[in-house]
């Protein structure tokens, strides 16, 4: 245990007196800790996480405008067109989607994000996307964020011009995993989608999902790459597999591996929202967001995700009112 106070005295002085995130070796060794260490860990990340960000926490619910049907072939989602999953294409109309954002909004949240299982936008979904934010700004006061798939200059224009407050696109797992996730785009294609963004002046949203057969080297090289980035946002996802997807097999990512992940990738980003995201509940179960949430989380998505069951949104807002941690307020975000 020497070993890990050493670890942990020098991310204390590193990350939470002098606020600099931890280098790629750093995060690597947090991430070997034993697991008699965890609770140090943990702790550590949450007082980085109050003296950097501070209390509250950013809730969001996020609607897919379409479902299934994708033609790229990630190897966790079972939305893709190319797998035998039993998602089916579909899309929501308008009123589904303002009902959706008012049920999101009475949770207190400030976030409502618009999804669509895509390679990138074409001129029909922008359309839906142009006539639905517009019919939801018209009936209730929330920020909208879109993940719409990799972009071009024009439509990050047009998206920027709606009023669109983030936009979320994934680089889901280190660069040099990234062939082993998916074959039909590259990891360039979408960080260029991500630059774009940024200089078009959104808020960028950018993270992915662990366990999807990455080493500890490379979870450590994706927590360097995102603080690279420096997003706004980091959706931290643990793959729920997905019957009928290439990793439909693969085991899920245990309990104290999730916590020490979520804890390794608060020291690498100390003052970027990190947000717990899918697979959370097959992961770490009730006890495991009270944990996650003491251990460097600040944001949460409530109720369900895009094809799969979250927990109940009243009891996400339950615990943190319980844990005395104030949901942020809209004025505060925009």
């Amino acid at each position: 245990m020497a070993e890990a106070a050493a670890i942990l005295a020098t991310a204390r002085t590193r990350v939470l007196e002098e606020g600099v995130g931890l280098d790629e070796a750093q995060v690597l060794e947090v991430l070997r800790l034993p697991d008699e260490a965890l609770d140090d860990l943990l702790q550590l990340a949450h007082d980085v996480r109050m003296r950097w960000c501070g209390p509250e926490v950013e809730v969001e619910g996020i609607i897919s405008l379409k479902t299934g049907g994708c033609p790229e072939d990630c190897h966790f989602c079972s939305q893709s067109g190319l797998f035998a999953s039993p998602v089916r294409s579909a899309w929501l109309d308008i009123p589904a989607l303002v009902e959706a954002a008012k049920q999101t909004a009475k949770t207190g949240a400030t976030e409502f994000c618009i999804v669509a299982a895509v390679r990138g936008p074409d001129a029909r979904l922008m359309a839906q996307v142009a006539a639905g934010i517009a019919a939801i700004k018209d009936e209730i006061d929330i920020n909208i964020a879109c993940s719409l798939g990799m972009l071009d200059q024009e439509q990050v224009d047009q998206l920027a011009a709606m009023g669109v407050h983030r936009y979320n696109h994934n680089l889901e797992t280190a660069r040099s995993h990234f062939p082993n996730v998916v074959t039909t785009h590259t990891w360039e294609e979408r960080a260029e989608t991500l630059r774009l963004v940024r200089e078009a002046g959104m808020e960028v949203c950018c993270g992915g999902i662990l366990g999807m057969g990455e080493t500890l080297e490379q979870r450590a090289e994706f927590a360097a790459q995102l603080a690279a980035l420096t997003p706004d946002e980091v959706p931290l996802n643990f793959l729920n597999p997905r019957p009928g997807t290439p990793f439909g097999d693969l085991e899920v990512l245990s309990g104290p591996d999730a916590l020490r992940s979520v804890a390794a990738f608060r020291l690498a980003l100390p003052r970027t929202v990190l947000r717990f995201a899918g697979g959370r509940e097959i992961t770490l179960g009730d006890l495991g967001a009270r944990k996650g949430l003491l251990g460097g989380i600040n944001a949460v998505i409530v109720g369900n995700y895009l094809t799969t069951l979250g927990r109940a949104a009243e009891s996400d807002i339950d615990l943190l009112g319980e844990l005395q941690m104030p949901i942020k307020a809209l004025n505060d975000t925009i």
